[in-house]
């Protein structure tokens, strides 16, 4: 599956009609330099690359950037949201459920073959979410 290179997030921004501030593009930054890691993570990489900035900007600008589509958030069950910039395909993810680490998974067979449910019930289906849960190699090891 391809997934979108983050090249110039300053572009990105303005394609979506965004305004570009310097803790979106941070934000965008960080998102791509480490998918899945949550709010929390995001704002630490943010306070070292830009210095001061508060926790609400952070949360306010991954809401923003998700709900324009540039992020996508996700949020395994027991774990906090985590965010990616692989928005432009239908793929899944794998847990460790001891340490949480997340990895992406494309779907199984074809391009999105998870998006054609049994029955519908009415709705019109444009996204999927399957999560996949085991031990990644590094806790298996250690067991």
């Amino acid at each position: 599956m391809p997934k979108r290179h983050l090249t110039d997030p300053v572009d990105l921004l303005r394609e979506h009609g965004m305004q570009v501030t310097v803790q979106r593009l941070a934000v965008l930054r960080a998102v791509s330099q480490r998918p899945h890691l949550t709010a929390d993570d995001i704002e630490k990489m943010v306070r070292t690359e830009i210095g001061t900035v508060s926790r609400q900007a952070v949360y306010d600008t991954l809401a923003v950037l998700t709900a324009n589509g540039l992020i996508r958030r996700i949020q395994p069950a027991h774990s906090p949201a985590r965010f990616e910039d692989r928005v432009d395909d239908n793929h899944h993810h794998v847990v460790c459920r001891q340490c949480g680490r997340v990895a992406d998974v494309d779907c199984a067979v074809g391009s999105a073959p998870c998006l054609e449910p049994a029955h519908r019930h009415g709705f019109v289906i444009d996204e999927a979410e399957v999560m996949y849960w085991g031990l990644c190699p590094d806790c298996q090891i250690a067991r």
